[in-house]
C-alpha cells in the first residue's frame, strides 16, 4: 500500500475542502451574518490539517493503483462528510455531531435526506453551504480535483476516477483521465449555467436559484424553503423537472452531441430505456392520482416532477406523496431501485446494471430450454465480457447484503417495517425521502445516533457504488503491507492483480 501518496493526496483533498466554503463566506457578507466565524473556524482547520498531512507525505513514488484508489476514495468522502459538518456542529445549529454528519454526508452525496425540521431557521451562508455540497459531490469530489490538478503520476488518476465516478464502467473520452474530467465538468457546468439563466428569467429569486440549482444539478435534494419546491410557480416547476431528467442523463449522450456526433445518441440503450421508464411512470402515476387533483394537467405534473425526482435520485418534493395511493407509491420505489444512467450525477442501481441483469436472466432462460445454445450477451451492439458481468453480478448480491444488513440494524430504533425498509433504500439509493416516518413532510431525526452511523455509511457506500467501501474496511486491503518495500515481483503481481479488479468494474 502507497500510504504516502494516499496521505499527499487526503491532505490535498482537505484543503479543496476548505476552498469549497469560501463562497458560503461570501454569501455571509452579503447577508451580513456575523455567525460566519465558524465557517471560518472550519475552513481552517481544513486548511491546516490538509497541508500538514501534504507536508509530512513525501512519497518517492507517485504511481497508484485499484486498491489505493478505492480506498482513497472511501476516505475522501468520509473525511468530507465528517470535517464538513464542523459548521453545522460549531454554529449550534445541528448541536449534535451525528446528525451533523449525516446532513452533510447527505448533501456530497446528493441524497438530499435531512434531519431538520425547519430548514429556514437557518443562516443563508449555512443554507448555501448545505446545498453548495450536492454540487461538488454531484459529478464527484475526486473528478472535480483531477480537472484542475494532477493527483498521482500517469494513467493512476483513472483508479481514482473509476472508483468514485458512477455506473458499471467507465470508459476515458479522451486518452488521458485528467482531460476527462475536464470535458464532464465542462458540461456539468454548461448544464448548471441553463439551468440558473432559465430560472432568473423566470422570477425565481438569485438564492433560491442557486440553491435548487446545486441540488438539482448535483441530482441532491435540499430545498431552502420548508414546504420544499411547492411554493414556486409550475413554470420554474416544470423547468427542474426537465433538469433533473436532465442530469439523470448518462453524459457520453452530451459528448456525442457536442462532438457532432447527434445520430449516434439512439444508439445509447440505456438512455432510451430511462427515458421510456420515465415516460412509462408518469402516465402510471397520473392515472392513479387523476382523482386527487382539479385537472389532469396538474396531476400530470406533479407526477412528472416526482418520477423525475426520485429516478434520478434527487429528492425534491411539490406533492405530498405519502399520501398517493398505494400502487403510485410502489411505483415510486421501484424507480429508487431503479436510479439514473451511469455516468450521470444520479445514484441508484443504474439503468445499464439492470438492462444486462434482464439480458442475462434471458440468457439463463434460453440455456435451460435450449442447452447446446450458445449465445454472448451484447450491449449496444457489443458483446460483454465475463469479467463486466462478474463485476455487475458483485455489485448487485453486494448491495442487497447492505440492504439487508442494514434494514436488520436500524430495526432496533422500534419504527415500522415500511419507515425502516425506504429509509435505507432512500439513503443507499441517495434518494433522500421514503415513506411514512422518513416521508416528504417528515425527515431522519427520530433514529438514534447508532441507526444514524448505519445510515450515513449506507449514503457514502450507495453514492460509491459499495465496492469501495467495502474495500476499505477489507481485511486484504490492509495485511500486505507497504506495497514499494515488498520485492519487484510481487509488485508486478500486485499489479497486474489491480488491474484485473478495476477492469472487472471496481
Amino acid at each position: 500500500m502507497n500510504f504516502a501518496m494516499i496521505f499527499r493526496i487526503l491532505g490535498w483533498m482537505l484543503m479543496f475542502e476548505a476552498a469549497f466554503m469560501a463562497p458560503s463566506g461570501i454569501v455571509a457578507a452579503v447577508y451580513r451574518e456575523g455567525d460566519v466565524v465558524w465557517l471560518i473556524a472550519s475552513m481552517g482547520l481544513c486548511l491546516a490539517v490538509g497541508a500538514l498531512m501534504v507536508l509530512v507525505s513525501r512519497p518517492k513514488n507517485k504511481r497508484i493503483y485499484a486498491r489505493e484508489g478505492s480506498v482513497i476514495c472511501a476516505l475522501v468522502w468520509f473525511l468530507y462528510s465528517i470535517l464538513g459538518a464542523l459548521p453545522f456542529r460549531l454554529s449550534g445549529y445541528i448541536p449534535n455531531m451525528f446528525d451533523a454528519v449525516f446532513e452533510t454526508a447527505s448533501g456530497f452525496t446528493t441524497t438530499g435526506a435531512s434531519v431538520l425540521s425547519d430548514v429556514e431557521a437557518l443562516p443563508h451562508w449555512l443554507l448555501f453551504w448545505r446545498s453548495f455540497t450536492h454540487w461538488v459531490g454531484g459529478m464527484g469530489i475526486l473528478v472535480f480535483v483531477m480537472a484542475v490538478i494532477p493527483l498521482a503520476a500517469g494513467g493512476s488518476t483513472m483508479y481514482l476516477m473509476k472508483a468514485e465516478s458512477p455506473g458499471p464502467s467507465v470508459k476515458k473520452m479522451v486518452p488521458k483521465a485528467g482531460q476527462t474530467a475536464g470535458i464532464l465538468y465542462k458540461m456539468y457546468f454548461a448544464l448548471t449555467a441553463m439551468e440558473l439563466v432559465i430560472l432568473m428569467i423566470l422570477g425565481m429569486p438569485l438564492f433560491d436559484t442557486l440553491c435548487l440549482t446545486f441540488g438539482t444539478a448535483g441530482t441532491g435534494g435540499f430545498a431552502v424553503l420548508n414546504s420544499g419546491c411547492a411554493s414556486y410557480t409550475v413554470a420554474q416547476q416544470v423547468v427542474i423537472t426537465i433538469f433533473m431528467i436532465l442530469f439523470g442523463t448518462n453524459f457520453s449522450v452530451y459528448y456525442l452531441v457536442i462532438t457532432g456526433h447527434i445520430k449516434d445518441v439512439p444508439k445509447v440503450s440505456e438512455a432510451m430505456t430511462y427515458f421510456s421508464v420515465i415516460g412509462v411512470a408518469i402516465a402510471l402515476i397520473t392515472v392513479s392520482i387523476n382523482h386527487m387533483y382539479p385537472s389532469t394537467l396538474l396531476a400530470l405534473k406533479d407526477a412528472a416532477f416526482q418520477v423525475g425526482s426520485i429516478i434520478t435520485t434527487t429528492g425534491y418534493s411539490t406533492a405530498d406523496f405519502d399520501l398517493w395511493p398505494s400502487f403510485s407509491k410502489w411505483v415510486l420505489v421501484l424507480l429508487m431501485f431503479c436510479g439514473a444512467c451511469a455516468g450521470s450525477t444520479g445514484g441508484g442501481m443504474k439503468v445499464s446494471r439492470l438492462q444486462v441483469a434482464v439480458k442475462t436472466v434471458i440468457k439463463e432462460l434460453d440455456n435451460a430450454i435450449h442447452p447446446n445454445n450458445v449465445r454472448k450477451i451484447k450491449y449496444d451492439g457489443k458483446p460483454l465480457e465475463h469479467s463486466v458481468l462478474r463485476g455487475i453480478n458483485v455489485f448487485i448480491v453486494a448491495y442487497f447484503m447492505v440492504m439487508a444488513v442494514s434494514i436488520l440494524l436500524i430495526s432496533v430504533d422500534g419504527f415500522d417495517l415500511e419507515t425502516n425498509f425506504t429509509a435505507v433504500v432512500a439513503t443507499l439509493n441517495n434518494i433522500g425521502p421514503g415513506l411514512k416516518g422518513v416521508g416528504p413532510t417528515s425527515n431522519f431525526s427520530g433514529y438514534s445516533a447508532f441507526s444514524t452511523c448505519i445510515l450515513i455509511f449506507d449514503m457514502i457506500a450507495g453514492r460509491l457504488e459499495i465496492l469501495p467501501v467495502l474495500v476499505l474496511l477489507s481485511v486484504h486491503t490492509w495485511k500486505d503491507g507497504d506495497l514499494f518495500t515488498r520485492p519487484m515481483k510481487s509488485r508486478r503481481r500486485t499489479r497486474k492483480a489491480d488491474e484485473a479488479l478495476l477492469d472487472e468494474g471496481f
